[in-house]
């Protein structure tokens, strides 16, 4: 294998693949080096495995709501099933259906731990022992994604907590699980558990609210939905101690308002650290550990000669595999010569939390837009007041909120909350990256009857 190539990639997760099969397909000679599984974090330990995981209980769950269904809900979750459909879906973490996309568009993969030695030149620590330094032509490109991050709470790391990996992977369904992080993966994983089987179920949340990034009335809704299932939620108090007694015994975690909660595993989902201790960035000037920082045709900042790029996770732009791929076609555009900006990352974003309900958004909530001195008008409905959402089933409910640039007449932001709303967020997705004036929207006719039409009762909450 040669040792010089027109673009090296390091990282071969989601964002790193994309990145490397757009410039190979370009006509670039592409190497991908990766130390782990080729796919990465979303589809070994991420976004994979915790969907499939949460899919059962989503089922009930719908099925719960429909009379006539809900009688046939006799039994419960196979467990050994669900755990067995995770092994299936990570391919029991082995990457051999992954590597052939990669030989088919005649992308080297380079197995190990890859860090920058210069100027376009990468040092490879091969997984099959000894070195390779490669050297770029065109561009280095970083995608090396995050790593759970672990906070500095006396006892915690002793007490052997789980982390993303640990409980995606799990073997069996603990009795007690407690969850450190009221974010998305904590949320999700929390409800999870407690549909698969767990006991009990204790979010410990140190902020004000779950679901913090998001609309206030998402994460209420959340925490109301939790608590009607059994799932104990504890926000505004920090986490102060955590002890484990023995080598598997339980995990006794105390709170700062000297509460005591006990367990059989602790998962913590406090957020997420940048790859970048180890991967050579003080070699060219800039800080390691941190996020990667880009302009918007994602070449790295601070670094003289446009060689450099950084995609995905690594630069804190917008922490989603959607986003990361996203910025990846864009770098392999610019790498390719094309005229390619990143528009999205900042204040176009699309995410969605799976928990049930789903909170589904995109670009900026109304605080967010208020700080930002615009002239905001928020339009909100219920989801269950549209026919479509009765067909469902009963007791269907949540929010559908657009916040409006009232001076542009344009959609800036929207959030959907409810059972199974995120194929209805690309629309709202559209609307708001398409700048699509309401008046121009309202013609777009939902059909009947859909849980879509909640895009009518939205604009006509508006006044058209």
């Amino acid at each position: 294998m040669p040792d010089s190539y027109d673009v090296v990639v390091l990282g071969a997760g989601p964002a790193g693949e994309t990145v490397a099969g757009r410039c190979a397909e370009g006509g670039l000679s592409v190497a991908l080096v990766e130390p782990e599984l080729v796919g990465g974090e979303c589809s070994y330990w991420g976004c994979i495995p915790s969907k499939t995981l949460i899919r059962p209980g989503d089922v009930l769950a719908a099925a719960r709501r429909v009379p006539g269904a809900a009688a046939a809900m006799t039994g419960e979750i196979d467990v050994a099933a669900a755990l067995a459909q995770r092994d299936y879906m990570t391919s029991s973490w082995h990457d051999d259906g992954q590597v052939p996309w990669l030989t088919e568009r005649h992308i080297d993969l380079v197995r190990g731990a890859s860090r920058l030695v210069g100027l376009r030149a990468v040092e490879v620590a091969l997984t099959a022992g000894g070195a390779r330094r490669l050297t770029a032509n065109r561009a280095v490109v970083l995608a090396t994604g995050t790593s759970a991050a672990m906070p500095p709470v006396p006892g915690l790391r002793e007490s052997r907590p789980w982390d993303n990996r640990t409980a995606t992977g799990a073997k069996e369904v603990p009795a007690r699980l407690m969850v450190i992080g009221g974010g998305a993966v904590g949320a999700e994983l929390a409800q999870a558990f407690r549909r698969l089987g767990a006991r009990e179920v204790t979010v410990v949340e140190g902020g004000p609210r779950l679901l913090a990034r998001e609309e206030p009335f998402a994460g209420e809704q959340v925490r109301r939905a939790f608590e009607a299932e059994g799932i104990a939620v504890t926000t505004g108090v920090a986490l102060t101690a955590v002890r484990r007694d023995g080598a598997d015994g339980p995990v006794t975690a105390t709170l700062a308002d000297d509460r005591e909660i006990n367990a059989d595993e602790i998962l913590v989902a406090v957020g997420r650290r940048p790859r970048t201790a180890d991967i050579g960035l003080e070699t060219v000037g800039l800080e390691p550990g941190r996020p990667v920082p880009t302009d918007d045709r994602l070449q790295v900042t601070g670094v003289d000669g446009d060689w450099l790029y950084a995609v995905g996770d690594c630069n804190g732009r917008a922490l989603l595999t959607h986003m990361g791929k996203y910025q990846a076609r864009i770098a392999a555009d610019v790498i390719l010569g094309r005229d390619a900006v990143d528009r999205s990352s900042v204040d176009m974003v699309p995410r969605v939390t799976f928990t049930d309900p789903q909170v589904c958004a995109v670009g900026l909530t109304e605080a967010q837009a208020r700080e930002r001195g615009l002239s905001v008008r928020v339009v909100a409905v219920d989801t269950g007041s549209v026919a479509g959402a009765s067909t469902l089933g009963t007791g269907i409910a949540g929010t559908c909120q657009l916040v409006v640039d009232d001076e542009r007449r344009v959609l800036i932001g929207a959030t959907f909350t409810g059972p199974g709303l995120a194929e209805l967020l690309h629309s709202a997705t559209v609307a708001v990256v398409g700048e699509v004036p309401l008046d121009r929207l309202w013609h777009a006719v939902p059909s009947f009857p859909t849980v879509s039409e909640v895009w009518l009762r939205l604009l006509e909450a508006y006044g058209l």
